[in-house]
């Protein structure tokens, strides 16, 4: 969680109650009976229950060792579950949905401009699984990286552009971005949207 984790994410407050995912399911997460794409569940939050308790976690990298099914704990987040010094322990985890009291923001990667946009969405409750921008009248999909951005190569276009956020239970939102881009930045710009996703049903 020190913001150089695969999904790129800020670093966080102690205590930091963060794991790292197995790479099969990071590079390929079912969900519900469907399969999504890579670093879908960047930013995800979920239930580890151990021998001595559970702990509620954010998925912020990859573990690229650990088999399919398995997390790699912060020293934290492990020791509400079990004894740190056993070092590999059974455990079960699931995702769960937290409530948020803020909504979700979004991050311009540094060197985004008109031409070449890069995209992350943040503070999201519920896994995102799609990123679409409204281009013209119509929503054009953003394909997603495995490092956790959406990127079109050929760039948005100049302006403030409105997105549509999808999350894996198929909530949607509609953000329109307070940023005007257009040339080269050559440093991340942040800023934050109104709503947030709603529990699933």
């Amino acid at each position: 969680a020190d913001g150089t984790g695969n999904c790129m994410l800020d670093i966080l407050p102690e205590p930091q109650y963060v794991a790292a995912l197995n790479s099969p399911e990071y590079y390929s997460p079912a969900v519900n009976g469907e399969t999504y794409p890579n670093a879908t569940l960047c930013g995800a939050y979920a239930r580890v229950e151990g021998s001595n308790g559970s702990v509620i976690v954010k998925i912020v990298d990859r573990c690229p060792g650990c088999p399919e099914g398995h997390l790699d704990l912060s020293l934290e987040a492990f020791a509400e579950i079990d004894e740190v010094g056993l070092g590999f322990v059974p455990i079960t985890w699931q995702l769960v949905s937290i409530p948020l009291d803020s909504p979700v923001r979004f991050r311009y990667k540094a060197g985004s401009s008109q031409w070449w946009t890069a995209v992350q969405v943040q503070n999201h409750r519920n896994p995102v699984a799609k990123l679409e921008f409204l281009n013209g009248e119509n929503w054009q999909e953003i394909p997603r990286t495995d490092y956790n951005y959406f990127l079109n190569a050929s760039g948005l276009g100049q302006g403030y552009h409105t997105f549509r956020i999808t999350d894996i239970f198929g909530s949607t939102l509609i953000e329109t971005s307070t940023i005007y881009l257009d040339q080269y930045n050559p440093q991340a710009i942040d800023w934050t949207g109104v709503g947030q996703f709603p529990p699933p049903e």
